[in-house]
């Protein structure tokens, strides 16, 4: 138990690293972000594929199809969104926003596969889903005080990073559900392969983005989705931090991190291993604060409780079996 709760630690903390790369790297938009990110999670898969070419050289067509789709939407338009979310509407806000995921995608599997995998009761649900809104009503009341204090107060740019945020929930909701439904079908495989898999399929997605990006930073003379102007690609203004940290978030963040969420998931029962993704969270918050070297106000640790205490109420709901009428 100890060991599994400390791989879900160590995969938490790294996990959070994502979170604060916007933060840290503000000068880069979130395109520039998510394709840097992920070219180089692609570049880092390459030897994983080599090492595992017998198991991948037994996917066929429609499985690589599958892996695009999945790498598209759950790792780039995915990264993209909260990338730009973050940068918006600052670290706090959003990440409490994907914080809810656990019981985000609880939710759909119950309106989806409830017949397949038996229905969380609504009414035992409820009481998670009101602490929850209080948590995030708490924390965004937080926030929109502290822009109220500053003289460039911009209400539209926070609300669209809120939307953004909610956006990032949307992906990766329609991810895990997808990518479970591939493993189900496909319960001979490996996981450890298609796992590379999706890390192969999302180096090209990667690569075309890059290339689309710097095409346009040639073209218009400004970076995408920014408008900066002066940016020079394919680096940027700050090379060494950006290649730095795209590296660094590839290796522990994508690899490593889910290494050791697999670790855990191998050691702990499930209803309390799905409780430890918390970690995430916490992490995030915590480099957030850190970097604006201040601690969390009350009424934010009041909105972390709320949220923590609704997630972990949500998962110890079990599901129960649908009655089917013949």
């Amino acid at each position: 138990m100890w060991i599994g709760t400390l791989f879900a630690l160590a995969a938490g903390l790294m996990w959070g690293l994502v979170f604060v790369a916007p933060l840290l790297l503000a000068d880069y938009s979130a395109a520039v972000l998510s394709v840097g990110r992920y070219l180089a999670f692609g570049l880092i898969a390459l030897p994983l594929a080599w090492l595992d070419r017998k198991n991948l050289l037994r996917f066929e067509r429609g499985d690589w199809l599958e892996a695009l789709k999945l790498s598209a939407v759950g790792n780039l338009l995915y990264y993209l969104c909260l990338a730009a979310a973050i940068q918006r509407a600052g670290g706090p806000l959003p990440t409490i926003i994907i914080g809810t995921l656990p019981v985000v995608i609880a939710i759909a599997s119950n309106l989806r596969d409830g017949a397949r995998d038996g229905r969380l009761p609504w009414l035992r649900l409820a009481p998670s889903l009101l602490l929850i809104a209080a948590g995030i009503a708490c924390v965004n009341q937080v926030e929109l005080a502290q822009m109220r204090g500053q003289a460039n107060l911009d209400l539209a740019r926070y609300a669209s990073g809120a939307l953004l945020a909610l956006a990032a929930v949307a992906c990766w909701t329609w991810y895990p559900l997808r990518n479970a439904d591939w493993l189900r079908t496909h319960a001979q495989r490996s996981p450890r392969s298609w796992a590379t898999a999706q890390g192969l399929a999302t180096l090209p997605l990667a690569l075309l983005g890059y290339s689309l990006l710097w095409l346009w930073s040639a073209t218009v003379g400004t970076q995408p989705w920014s408008g900066d102007a002066g940016f020079v690609m394919p680096l940027g203004p700050r090379p060494l931090p950006f290649v730095g940290l795209m590296l660094a978030i590839g290796l522990f963040a994508s690899w490593l991190g889910t290494l050791c969420w697999n670790e855990a998931s191998q050691r702990l029962p499930t209803a309390v291993v799905g409780q430890l993704i918390v970690f995430e969270t916490l992490s995030a918050l915590a480099y957030a604060f850190m970097l604006r070297g201040q601690a969390p106000k009350a009424l934010t640790l009041l909105g972390i409780v709320l949220l923590v205490a609704g997630v972990m109420w949500a998962l110890r709901v079990k599901p129960v079996a649908m009655e089917v009428a013949h």
